[in-house]
């Protein structure tokens, strides 16, 4: 029989999700107003995390929207959106998927509302963002660094 008092209880805790920074420009308003409106758009998609205490990281999901009328930028939008996790018992490999998956799964909502109310308040249509896979891209950066480490 295995000792379970020896094997101390994994514990995952959120302590707090906050804006850590957060951008809007309109570089050519009103002008881009009185154009039709079909955006060319750019999105790009970050997440970094770091540790801050023993059992207790930060974790960042950075989202970036540049949208364009006519090679004109209509509007940029950038959100840092972050939280502070507590992983308390949890071995290294375990720590990589949580933190480089399922932490940014938790963020990503509330970057998608924070972006999606800057774009409506600066009098654009919703920019409503779909649900990022992060599993998926978690899985494809490990294989991409499993393949740098076989090229070096």
């Amino acid at each position: 029989m295995a000792d379970t008092a020896s094997t101390p209880e994994k514990q995952f805790s959120i302590q707090k999700i906050y804006v850590k920074d957060v951008s809007f420009e309109t570089p050519n308003s009103p002008d881009v107003f009185t154009r039709k409106w079909e955006p060319k758009v750019e999105f790009n998609l970050s997440s970094n995390a770091r540790q801050l205490q023993d059992d207790l990281f930060e974790v960042t999901v950075t989202t970036t929207l540049t949208v364009t009328i006519e090679e004109k930028t209509a509007y940029l939008v950038e959100v840092c959106q972050a939280g502070i996790f507590a992983l308390v018992n949890f071995e290294e490999d375990e720590l990589g998927p949580l933190l480089g998956s399922y932490c940014p799964n938790v963020l990503f909502p509330y970057a998608r509302e924070a972006v999606s109310d800057l774009v409506t308040r600066g009098g654009f249509p919703p920019m409503l963002l779909a649900p990022i896979n992060f599993d998926a891209l978690y899985a494809q950066h490990m294989q991409q660094l499993d393949e740098q480490k076989v090229v070096h």
